[in-house]
């Protein structure tokens, strides 16, 4: 599956926040910040990467679907393990 570069922009900028975003939780545990802080920051990070896993996901299959190619039966399995490793 190939992305247009638009879907991949917006994929990307999503991953750069998450990063920021976990560069965040790092400082905070430096700072000795409290727990309950640090876990709700990072689990923003990890809904952060794991939306931007699906719409990475969603993104490819609606480009496969719509270039008239539907995946075989070795790319369903393939894109089912890759939608498990999300959940």
């Amino acid at each position: 599956m190939q992305l247009d570069a638009g879907s991949m922009t917006a994929i990307r900028n999503r991953t750069k926040r998450a990063h920021g975003h976990l560069g965040k939780v790092i400082s905070m545990m430096e700072e000795d910040a409290e727990c309950q802080d640090i876990a709700l920051q990072l689990s923003a990070v990890i809904k952060a990467l794991q939306r931007a896993g699906v719409v990475l996901m969603t993104d490819g299959m609606k480009a496969c679907f719509e270039s008239g190619q539907g995946p075989d039966d070795a790319e369903l399995q393939q894109l089912q393990k890759l939608f498990l490793s999300l959940a």
